[in-house]
């Protein structure tokens, strides 16, 4: 029995260090384009996933990222 898709994309957790930390999603496709915003205050967790709509996220403002990949500071 194979795994649903969601099961194969990759996860991240952005954990907010200050009030007022975008996260936003940017699209796949010839065109990338801004499609989601999230907004986090200070200490709050988001599981995110990328899928076959979201091929890369920015983050603006202090905020700790979990990946499989390692963990990222977004102030040092």
């Amino acid at each position: 029995m194979s795994q649903p898709s969601a099961f194969n994309q990759d996860y991240f957790v952005v954990k907010a260090k200050e009030n007022g930390v975008h996260v936003i999603g940017l699209t796949r496709g010839s065109d990338t384009r801004f499609h989601h915003t999230e907004k986090l205050d200070k200490g709050e967790v988001m599981i995110f996933q990328f899928t076959e709509h979201t091929s890369a996220i920015k983050v603006r403002g202090k905020a700790v990222i979990y990946s499989q990949h390692g963990v990222i500071d977004t102030t040092e």
